[in-house]
């Protein structure tokens, strides 16, 4: 079988229609795979074939000269997000407005705090290194003064906005923060649990009846009630007979402090509050709990702006029995003592209720009696003493 033996094409470059040079190699293998059978000797296109091929290519380069003409004024192709990068930069102009539109939050925000700094500069120089903490919460009371406070910050009368305005108890602790319980540890016979659960009951007897709004609206306070215990001979009994029907020797003031709500009322939700707790062993199989706080009730007085304080300091002497040793109700606390000084009252009712004297109300609602410092801790006013208030 003979074989054709392909001619090779002439010169060693491009032949003008694009079509790339065959080498030695290229060709030498051509002509063995021709002579050998296996392939078909390479057929030179036709005139026409390479007129429609070069046409072509020349439209082409023609496509791709437009599509670089247009694109011709941007600075670098667009490119996807990288899975790293996230999208893409704003231009140069968002970017500007952005910081812009920044600057001027920026700009309100310092001219806002210079203007509250300047009204209250306390606010900054309160919070620096050394800087003069006087006017803060003072700390709790760890041992009995030995004086009466100072004046407050303001020496003028109390109002709606600040009614422990010119008092000392300004400084004074909120409500139940300004009760604090001792760290607890055994006694009397009771071990340290017990003697921790007499402590928080005796504290939340004083919430109760001094802080508790449904007691100082001169509701039943039936949470103080609900903690002492039902077996104490007679205790339970004579204060609810003095809540339902009070009167001189049945006053439910030597417990709970009451107000009538048609004749004062609280400002606002703070009562301010200062004093101590101790305890030490009772009889065996109990322990005692002494305590000595001060309250001082802001009141405005109903269908107008004016304000008043009241001041109540209470001593009060617990007690928690274990039941294997006195007849007790487990957990219940027992009053052993209690005593009260009432600070701007009228003494001479006896209906359940403390009655503030407000200004308005003239010489004839206020004591006569030997006037007293409300705020003095260092001194106890005789139990029911009735004088003058040096200040409230």
């Amino acid at each position: 079988m003979g074989t054709n033996t392909p001619e090779r094409p002439s010169g060693g470059g491009d032949d003008g229609d694009g079509a790339a040079p065959v080498s030695d190699e290229q060709w030498a293998e051509l002509v063995r795979q021709v002579e050998s059978g296996g392939a078909e000797a390479p057929k030179e296109p036709s005139a026409r074939a390479r007129m429609v091929t070069a046409r072509l290519r020349a439209l082409d380069a023609e496509a791709a000269a437009g599509r670089r003409g247009r694109k011709g004024d941007q600075r670098e192709a667009w490119q996807p997000d990288g899975w790293r990068t996230g999208p893409a930069r704003q231009d140069s102009k968002s970017r500007s407005a952005g910081r812009r539109r920044l600057a001027g939050v920026l700009g309100i925000m310092v001219v806002a705090g210079a203007l509250v700094v300047t009204m209250r500069p306390s606010l900054v120089t309160d919070h620096l290194p050394g800087a003069d903490t006087s006017a803060g919460t003072l700390p709790a009371e760890t041992a009995p003064p030995t004086a009466a406070p100072a004046d407050g910050p303001v020496a003028d009368r109390p109002t709606r906005e600040e009614p422990f305005r010119g008092s000392p108890a300004v400084r004074w602790a909120d409500g139940a923060a300004g009760i604090e319980t001792p760290a607890a540890k055994a006694s009397g016979g009771m071990s340290e649990d017990q003697v921790e659960h007499a402590l928080r009951a005796t504290r939340q007897l004083l919430v109760a009846a001094n802080l508790d709004p449904v007691t100082l609206r001169g509701e039943k306070p039936r949470e103080a009630l609900e903690l002492l215990d039902p077996l104490q001979q007679g205790e339970r009994e004579r204060l609810e007979r003095s809540i339902a029907q009070p009167d001189e020797k049945n006053d439910p003031l030597m417990m709970f402090t009451r107000f009538d709500p048609d004749e004062a009322r609280l400002v606002g939700d703070v009562v301010k509050t200062r004093g101590r707790m101790t305890f030490e062993a009772g009889a065996t199989g109990s322990v005692e709990v002494h305590a000595d706080y001060t309250f001082v009730y802001p009141l405005l007085k109903p269908g107008g702006d004016e304000v008043t304080r009241t001041i109540v300091r209470r001593r009060l002497t617990t007690a928690l029995h274990d039941p294997q040793r006195f007849v007790s109700t487990r957990d219940k606390l027992s009053v052993v003592g209690s005593g009260q000084n009432f600070m701007n009252t009228d003494c001479e009712l006896d209906d359940g209720f403390l009655h503030p004297s407000f200004p308005s109300d003239g010489p004839n609602r206020r004591p006569a009696g030997q006037e007293v410092d409300p705020y003095d801790r260092s001194e106890w006013q005789p139990d029911g003493s009735c004088g003058t208030v040096s200040r409230t």
